[in-house]
């Protein structure tokens, strides 16, 4: 078919339709006049209250704009910058592993400033949310303080210590420009072959809400619009951690009762700390994805709870949801999802939204009741008024005042579990064989969520091994290392360094915890040489280890300990361990799940730990 108007003229009509028009084809409402825009409108007015704010600008916006407030996308996904002005998308993220080209500091904040200007461009000039998982420290930028996952932080079993941890992350993740932090995580473990067992702080319901509370506390400092404030996100609501079979993803199949005694807890006390976000589980309940649950995520979660801040939904969970997009999109919504993280195909969402409410699919109220939650966070936050990176706190970051806190929390975490004949602490002076690949391997000491999403063995950012912290605690001719524990010389202890390589979620998911083959024959062979010989444990969980504890003279949990390895020299050399278990230990494979109260006697029961 030949075009109805010559080329030149069809051009000159296109660019004289109103961009905003464009825009929002689909909107046949009439568009406000452009001066309301402008610098006198009134949610530009910082001294308006955050209601009318809010109130103004959801007046001002169309339906697409709407829909593209409620879209967070991936910022390796995004293919064209130029969406963020030209839909006034919501929010960014940085998963696991997605850092920009300079994976500085520097280069973290002007990469998100540039984001920002982006989307300042936009029709209204509504400024993005930026998010990342700094669930351990800013453990995607090299160079940032890697502290203990939080299973470690459970066996310190201290609130004060978490608050402290998550004040200095967050001064940290501020300081590159990121706004939201997707932490902290208030499962509650009760089957260690999950994958994500160790972000949980432990099995117990009651250390779990106290040290969810204090993580909140000490991401979000002095609260909204203060500086340093890092917006926190509890998550998974509900039961993540009582999956059948302990399956990532997986159905929680117990009672109302369960749900609400053993898995509800954390998040009344994160919600009484003042937490701003909150994200639902991948998981389902009795068969129904939470993602989907108006029961779960407004019934219990905003009406009986009282939470009023906003819902993010999980990566592209969603998608999961029964039916086509659209069906999937609008079931969210009418749970109670405010914020999608997509987190590709934008531009899709954000048409199936608009049609969702033009159609009279739902409710043009329930998407404005997604944008308010999320525009009162923005305003709450001062991102109108400072929406660029605040780099005063660069100077915090892998600080030695950070990296000191860490060493104290490596300390406090490690958890002795056998010391015949007072092998530890090391006598002075004596000569340390030390084995094994990990002993060596600052990866592995981090685990998972660290630099990438699965993380990853090897020199990946800065830190002190064991081996190096040894050496440099006791002296360099006083340590022998060798991975295979073959040493040249006579040494007078043996100290192997065993357990997990680094996993995230799902990818964690085992149905052995036995230590690896080589880890096995390791301790053999070292139990039947004539030094003493000393394990440490590094892993994101508690680990199939009685034959191997049997055959040790001494054995000590690390846990994933984080960048500094001086805490663990610091144990070994003389200061008396204080971490208690946060998980009951099985003693064998047939015993797990194992849970304080479940009648089954572990190898060593919730709360165990030796001192000197």
């Amino acid at each position: 078919m030949k075009a109805r108007f010559p080329i030149p003229l069809l051009t000159v009509l296109i660019l004289s339709i109103p961009a905003a028009f464009l825009l929002t084809s689909c909107d046949a409402r009439q568009e406000p006049a452009a001066a309301a825009f402008g610098e006198t409108a009134a949610y530009r007015d910082a001294a308006l209250p955050t209601q009318e704010r809010v109130a103004d600008l959801l007046s001002l916006m169309t339906l697409q704009e709407k829909a593209a407030q409620t879209a967070q996308v991936a910022r390796d996904y995004l293919n064209n910058p130029g969406d963020l002005r030209t839909y006034g998308i919501g929010s960014l993220l940085s998963g696991g592993g997605s850092v920009p080209r300079s994976n500085t500091p520097e280069g973290w904040a002007d990469m998100i400033d540039s984001y920002q200007k982006r989307a300042l461009e936009s029709r209204l000039a509504i400024p993005i949310l930026y998010a990342a998982d700094a669930v351990h420290g800013h453990n995607n930028l090299v160079g940032a303080t890697i502290f203990p996952h939080n299973i470690g932080l459970g066996a310190a079993g201290d609130e004060e210590l978490v608050e402290r941890i998550a004040r200095a992350t967050a001064l940290e993740t501020v300081a590159t420009g990121v706004h939201w932090n997707f932490a902290p995580c208030a499962a509650v473990p009760r089957d260690e072959r999950w994958g994500r067992t160790y972000e949980g702080f432990s099995e117990d319901t009651e250390l779990t809400a106290r040290l969810t509370a204090a993580a909140v506390r000490g991401y979000q400092g002095g609260g909204p619009g203060t500086p340093g404030f890092l917006l926190a996100t509890v998550k998974h609501f509900v039961a993540d951690g009582g999956t059948a079979g302990g399956v990532d993803q997986g159905d929680f199949t117990g009672s109302a009762a369960e749900l609400r005694e053993i898995h509800l807890p954390p998040y009344r006390a994160a919600i009484d700390a003042g937490a701003g976000s909150i994200m639902p589980s991948f998981s389902s309940w009795r068969g129904n994805k939470v993602h989907g649950s108006r029961e779960l995520l407004t019934d219990l979660l905003r009406t009986e709870m009282g939470f009023s801040g906003l819902v993010v939904s999980d990566w592209a969970a969603v998608r999961q949801l029964p039916g086509d997009a659209s069906d999937q999109i609008l079931a969210a919504f009418e749970a109670g999802v405010d914020m999608f993280m997509l987190p590709d195909g934008h531009e899709q969402f954000i048409r199936q939204t608009v049609e969702l409410v033009e159609d009279g699919r739902m409710a043009e109220a329930v998407l404005d009741r997604a944008v308010r939650r999320i525009l009162t966070v923005k305003f709450d936050m001062g991102l109108f008024e400072n929406p660029m990176a605040d780099r005063s706190s660069t100077g915090t970051i892998g600080s030695p005042a950070h990296r000191e806190l860490a060493r104290e929390a490596v300390r406090r975490s490690a958890v002795l579990l056998k010391n015949d004949g007072e092998v530890l602490p090391l006598e002075d002076g004596i000569r340390i064989g030390v084995a094994g690949a990990r002993a060596d391997d600052l990866g592995s000491q981090c685990g998972g969520w660290t630099i990438t999403w699965q993380g990853k063995t090897g020199d990946i950012t800065e830190g002190t091994t064991v081996l190096e912290a040894l050496m440099e605690r006791l002296g360099a001719d006083k340590v022998e290392y060798s991975e295979s524990g073959d040493f040249n010389v006579p040494v007078d202890i043996v100290i192997a360094v065993v357990g997990e390589t680094p996993y995230a979620e799902f990818e964690g998911d085992r149905e052995s915890l036995a230590l690896p083959d080589s880890d096995i024959q390791l301790i053999d062979r070292l139990a039947a040489g004539p030094a003493p010989l000393v394990t440490l444990l590094i892993s994101g969980r508690p680990m199939i280890v009685t034959d191997e504890l049997e055959l040790s003279d001494a054995f000590l949990a690390l846990w994933l300990p984080g960048t500094e390895g001086a805490g663990v020299a610091d144990i070994l050399a003389g200061t008396p361990p204080t971490g208690r278990l946060p998980h009951s230990w099985p003693a064998s494979m047939d015993q797990v799940p194992v849970n304080d109260g479940d009648r089954q006697e572990p190898l060593f029961p919730l709360g165990y730990g030796l001192s000197w």
